[in-house]
């Protein structure tokens, strides 16, 4: 097999939101995870074969992290080839860990080994003490299971990975693996596996179109005031353990197909996106959870991720790796008693508005400066929490059919989302429609808050959600 190569690494330096999530990951949010529960062996001379072409195609993936302590800067050095390794465990270690995993509370759950090994992963942390070497952004692991099953899992560092990026790296993957599968060992032996001799992609900020991110100096002193000054006023989930060392936790949500296709047509009946669902049934199930009098006023911050490769110059496509998302933190007042169509409603079109006023480019300054700050003064946020609002949702829901590839390569299952027991909201909302079923990752720091409580705050959100699409939201939703 031959495998063009450069005769030396390339890099660049990071951006200014990339820098932002090379601090963050040092603490525990951004460490994106993609967990795959297979019935078939993934072969390993084939799925390393896979891993390399994806390597060979995507620059990020085959770069790795420096720091120059001289400058305190941040750089991507490109290798000229893959180098990615598979590290496996058999069914021996993958049980020990599940069973270190298995606390009281973790037994009382019931969750799958795939659920565990996901969370596992999201707490191998390999970017603490990166401030000294040069370190890797792209890692896979395979675990045996019992009954002749496998989870397959890739990790990355959020700098290099957003959620399209995870999306396309995993749809990319599968239909490798499945090409991997049908071909011979004498064909592949003739295959050439073709490299992207480019760098990394240009970062977010350099690719902004002139003008949009532009904000006089006043403009940005009274706009971060602003965020400031309303951190302190946001409500947050009541805080089980503030002091002890945190960990990143998942629920899942599932709704049947019935349900979802009613809530997406509530949606589409309102010229809305599911995320606005999404935020309005979670700011009604915290304001419940908290029991408070009657239309005591209380306000929480969402904040909506959206994906900025198409309005960018030049626009970039799905297929271009790496971190491109940009944040919109929106407040909202809950009383007690509101219908879920028209919270949604609310929420929806105030981050609309926000993206017309291209708010989303010119205040990514703002936020990436205020977010470094906050983790350097913990103190800063409610209980030293690092909580920067109630929920993150995302602006556009995945939408996965299963296919020829998934089926070849034998997946079962799939879980994906990004670790945030360091600096985040109190629940990130990871959304998929697969099959028709609305399938939800929700992530969220342990032990501050507590498995117990975050799947009682979730279970309350599909209800809600259920119930606004069965009887179309015209009743208060009532705890």
């Amino acid at each position: 097999m031959s495998t063009q190569t450069l005769d030396a690494p390339t890099g660049r330096a990071v951006g200014v939101t990339e820098n932002s999530w090379c601090h963050a990951v040092l603490g525990g949010t951004g460490i994106a995870v993609l967990a795959i529960l297979t019935s078939k062996y993934p072969d390993a001379s084939h799925l390393r074969n896979a891993l390399h072409k994806l390597q060979n195609s995507h620059p990020v993936l085959r770069s790795r992290l420096h720091y120059t302590p001289a400058s305190t800067t941040f750089s991507f050095v490109t290798s000229p080839s893959p180098f990615i390794q598979i590290k496996s465990f058999n069914h021996s270690a993958t049980s020990d860990i599940l069973e270190n995993l298995y606390g009281q509370e973790t037994r009382n759950a019931t969750l799958s080994p795939l659920h565990l090994i996901l969370e596992h992963e999201l707490n191998q942390n390999s970017w603490i003490g990166s401030f000294k070497t040069q370190n890797d952004m792209f890692f896979a692991s395979a675990y045996a299971l019992p009954s002749a099953k496998w989870v397959l899992v890739l990790r990355l560092h959020a700098a290099g990975c957003d959620r399209t990026t995870a999306v396309s790296l995993l749809r990319e993957l599968l239909t490798l693996m499945g090409n991997e599968v049908e071909e011979t060992e004498s064909k592949l032996g003739q295959k050439e596996m073709t490299v992207n001799k480019g760098e990394v992609s240009w970062a977010i900020e350099d690719l902004i179109p002139k003008g949009k991110a532009k904000k006089t100096l006043w403009a940005r002193g009274i706009d971060m005031l602003g965020y400031s000054v309303n951190s302190f006023r946001l409500t947050n989930l009541k805080f089980k353990d503030a002091k002890s060392p945190r960990s990143t936790q998942v629920v899942r949500l599932l709704i049947n197909p019935e349900d979802t296709h009613r809530i997406l047509a509530g949606c589409k009946a309102r010229g809305i996106k599911l995320c606005g669902a999404l935020g309005a049934a979670a700011l009604i199930a915290a304001h419940n959870s908290k029991c408070y009098a009657d239309h005591q006023k209380k306000k929480y911050g969402v904040v909506t991720l959206t994906d900025c490769r198409s309005i960018l110059e030049p626009p970039l496509s799905d297929h271009n790796f790496g971190f491109y998302h940009s944040a919109v933190l929106n407040t909202h007042v809950i009383k007690g008693g509101e219908k879920l169509w028209e919270l949604a409603k609310k929420i929806y079109t105030s981050f609309e508005n926000y993206k017309k006023c291209k708010k989303h480019l010119s205040d990514m300054a703002d936020l990436n400066f205020l977010m470094c700050r906050a983790m350097e003064n913990p103190g800063l946020t409610s209980s030293s929490s690092l909580r920067t609002s109630l929920i993150s949702v995302f602006e556009d829901t995945v939408i996965d059919e299963s296919n020829e590839q998934q089926k070849l390569v034998g997946v079962d299952d799939y879980m994906g989302c990004a670790s945030c027991h360091g600096i985040a909201p109190s629940i990130a909302v990871f959304d998929t429609i697969r099959d028709g079923w609305l399938d939800c990752v929700c992530v969220y720091p342990w032990p501050l808050h507590s498995r117990k409580q975050m799947q009682e705050l979730v279970d309350a959100m599909k209800c809600i959600l259920v119930d606004a699409g069965r009887n179309n939201g015209d009743e208060p939703i009532t705890p």
